[in-house]
């Protein structure tokens, strides 16, 4: 008899994306975690049946090309114990490795290295026209002028507005309010009212922008990099294309960008960051120094 599937699992093979929205990259991310509990023919079929309705027929070739590519980098569960506990399950965020760090900033690249591999040169006052393109239809966006001060509605009723705002939540929304964790009432800021994750957004509390760039671009080796936007102070903000992957994959990789300086307030979904060449409290410009809408445009999000 068949042991049941993980929960994470059963939610992995349920939310397999619409056709062009990331298919083939889903195949292979759930494949990576059914190779510990199905062989090759159960997941074939298995993820036959689970992107039956993704809107296009999916052929045989392409589900055993992405399970037989998933193979060699599959999970494997510990020795020890049976089970390798999930990055996503960890209460505790790894220590700056302050030597690897040095690798990589040390007579690294720097911010116009950054600029320079940007495939898209964004100049001022284009806060419209990215967030057209990071979030594309008409979803519901929580928007704040501040932490305290903030509104959720939609795109097209945020029109012609978002330039002087400074803040966003860099996923889209799910109602436009929810339950908060504390205090009575809703509000229309919270996690419960948070959609699934769009962008995992990588920023830093220490060093200068030169450091934070030559960490963004070696990240970027790892992870779809779409945009890198300026604090209007002294760091910089990392977006991750990061659209219908799985949490234990996405907390990996947050937390190699922990060990690497980075915040890790921003792993929770309903965190603000910088509103994308908008404008900061102190009125300095949330410059844009990189943008690659490539990955968006092909729904192509893979994580180690």
């Amino acid at each position: 008899m068949k042991k049941e599937l993980p929960r994470f699992l059963l939610d992995m093979l349920a939310a397999c994306p619409r056709s062009g929205a990331g298919v083939h990259s889903w195949l292979f991310n759930v494949s990576r975690q059914l190779w510990a509990h199905r062989t090759r023919d159960e997941i074939v079929a298995t993820l036959a049946t689970a992107g039956s309705d993704c809107g296009r027929n999916i052929p045989n070739r392409e589900i055993e090309a992405a399970v037989d590519r998933a193979k060699d980098c599959a999970w494997k569960p510990t020795k020890s114990t049976g089970f390798a506990p999930t990055p996503a399950a960890s209460k505790t965020w790894p220590c700056v490795d302050a030597k690897a760090r040095a690798a990589i900033t040390l007579d690294g690249p720097g911010m116009p290295d950054l600029w320079e591999a940007s495939p898209v040169r964004v100049e001022e006052n284009r806060t419209e026209e990215l967030i057209d393109l990071l979030f594309p239809g008409d979803p519901l966006l929580c928007c704040g002028w501040s932490s305290s001060n903030f509104h959720t509605q939609t795109r097209e009723e945020w029109r012609g507005q978002l330039a002087a705002f400074q803040l966003i939540v860099p996923s889209p929304m799910a109602k436009p309010t929810g339950t908060k964790k504390s205090g009575p009432g809703e509000s229309s800021h919270t996690l419960d009212n948070t959609g699934p994750r769009r962008f995992l957004v990588v920023e830093f509390d220490t060093g200068t922008p030169n450091d934070h760039a030559a960490i963004l671009l070696h990240l970027a080796s790892l992870a779809p990099l779409v945009l890198a936007v300026h604090s209007g102070g002294k760091s910089l903000h990392g977006w991750f294309y990061c659209a219908n992957q799985a949490e234990f994959n996405l907390r990996c990789f947050m937390e190699k960008a922990v060990a690497l300086g980075a915040d890790h307030a921003t792993w929770t979904r309903s965190q603000f960051v910088r509103m994308p060449s908008g404008t900061r409290d102190n009125g300095r410009p949330q410059a844009t120094y990189f943008f690659n809408p490539e990955p968006i445009e092909k729904g192509d999000a893979q994580y180690p």
